[in-house]
């Protein structure tokens, strides 16, 4: 059974940087396109970062040049490193993996293009 667990969230002050993690249990996750998601109070869940196996990324516009997402395939291990931190980052931070491998998507910072879910971690930024 897939199981996705983040780590790094925290609270920091806005310019800051976390480092999110997320390991994956049940299965490789090599060959699947995974990626990061935040929702914040009474907001819908928002794509931010995604990554195929090989490495290529798809940033959401409000976090270019100042997120990044990688992978470490041999560690089954997706990160998303975050600096020049802002308050309106603040957010629940989710980790998700697609269903099926090496498969293409069109909607890659879509909640919908993901079935695996982690239980997220928390990042608050204060001003």
């Amino acid at each position: 059974q897939v199981q996705l667990v983040e780590s790094g969230g925290g609270s920091v002050q806005a310019g800051g940087s976390l480092r999110l993690s997320c390991v994956q249990s049940g299965d490789d996750i090599i060959g699947y396109r995974m990626g990061w998601f935040r929702q914040a109070p009474v907001k819908e869940r928002e794509g931010v970062a995604s990554i195929t196996s090989g490495g290529d990324t798809t940033l959401e516009d409000s976090v270019k040049g100042r997120f990044t997402i990688s992978r470490d395939n041999a560690k089954n291990t997706l990160y998303l490193q975050m600096n020049s931190l802002k308050p309106e980052d603040t957010a629940m931070y989710y980790c998700a993996r697609v269903q099926r491998r090496g498969a293409y998507y069109s909607d890659v910072l879509s909640p919908k293009t993901y079935n695996y879910w982690g239980q997220g971690t928390q990042v608050t930024v204060s001003s």
